[in-house]
């Protein structure tokens, strides 16, 4: 039978919540990766493998590995390192396919291993891109030094990957590293950009899994729509009840549904008048529609990160989130309601899931 696990990374390490496939009842272990913070955790479905980007300040950045669902593990940062004497701050996203794992760092760079995260090698450092020059200035780099703070991978295409550069752009390559293309047409920003076609802060990109040429976007000033594989956006922001936020996630069946979380713009960064919810389109943006069944109503003054919210591919599918408070919500049914499955976690940086054997 099924089993449905959730990789929850945190502040205080890797904690895993583990359910059958009714999604009813869940149990917890961890925490996992020795305490260190980990920003994103990934199941690598090709060899069963779980993943954690995990960076300290004591220690430095190291990438978790293990290959029994979490009873062991091993770890290893050897050869993440820029050879130019460039500093490492931190390894914030994973992606794992095709028989590797790509690791985004800051400052911007991504690395890749191709021996199961024993050892490191350079991917990719977007060199040349406009603006590139000043990425490895740390005074120019955004609030939580990310750096690439997403990457994804083509399921069907080894040699197209797409990252974000965290407050610069969405960049998209097609020959596996060699090139990158900027995709950012038709988004905008509410402050000045010296380059035409960078400059946009995305925070969350997310592929339709049942059409290719369907994206959705986060961005820090509108929810975003592409037809096009990327190549221009339409912004859907209209019906939501702020155009800020950072976690999404696409439905495994459906192109045109899409569930997002926004929260208030200010520096507070919090669901909306603390009152919980996460907005449901299911006509691809041209109408909302508020979920907030078994959410708390009152005084939820929630934030919810880039990395953190997700969806399962049940025939009835299942989304996650979960809390810089440290609570994790889920539901079974489409969104339509939710519970409260964790709570009293540290911070939470990322949730994933996984439908194993």
């Amino acid at each position: 039978m099924s089993r449905t696990l959730l990789l929850v990374g945190t502040r205080k390490g890797l904690f895993m919540l583990e359910s059958d496939a009714d999604r009813t009842s869940w149990s917890m272990r961890g925490a996992y990766c020795e305490g260190w913070p980990v920003y994103h955790a990934v199941f690598d479905r090709d060899s069963g493998a779980i993943y954690a980007a995990a960076a300290s300040e004591w220690h430095g950045s190291s990438i978790w590995r293990s290959a029994d669902l979490g009873e062991t593990w091993t770890q290893s940062s050897e050869g993440l390192a820029y050879e130019d004497g460039r500093k490492m701050s931190k390894v914030s996203s994973l992606s794992a396919a095709h028989g590797r794992v790509l690791v985004g760092v800051e400052a911007p760079g991504i690395f890749e291993s191709r021996d199961d995260g024993a050892t490191w090698s350079p991917y990719s450092m977007l060199a040349g891109q406009p603006g590139s020059e000043d990425w490895d200035d740390s005074a120019n780099q955004p609030p939580g030094h990310l750096g690439i703070s997403a990457i994804t991978a083509d399921e069907k295409d080894p040699t197209r990957v797409w990252a974000i550069v965290q407050g610069v752009s969405l960049f998209e390559t097609i020959d596996d590293g060699k090139t990158w293309t900027p995709r950012n047409r038709g988004l905008r920003t509410d402050w000045p950009r010296e380059h035409e076609e960078v400059g946009f802060c995305v925070h969350k990109f997310v592929r339709s899994p049942t059409d290719a040429e369907r994206m959705y976007q986060q961005n820090h000033v509108g929810m975003h729509r592409s037809d096009d594989a990327g190549a221009t956006w339409t912004e859907i922001t209209e019906g939501l009840p702020t155009e800020f936020g950072f976690a999404a996630a696409a439905h495994p069946h459906d192109r045109d549904t899409f569930h997002v979380i926004p929260l208030d713009p200010g520096h507070g960064r919090t669901m909306p008048d603390g009152q919980a919810a996460v907005w449901r389109t299911k006509d691809a943006g041209s109408s909302w529609e508020r979920l907030a069944n078994g959410l708390p109503q009152e005084n939820a003054h929630l934030g919810v990160l880039r990395h953190g919210m997700t969806g399962d591919r049940y025939d009835t599918p299942g989304y996650y989130f979960g809390t810089s408070t440290g609570q994790v919500y889920a539901s079974a049914d489409d969104g339509e309601s939710w519970s409260e499955i964790a709570s009293y976690l540290p911070a939470i940086s990322s949730v994933e899931v996984a439908i194993v054997d």
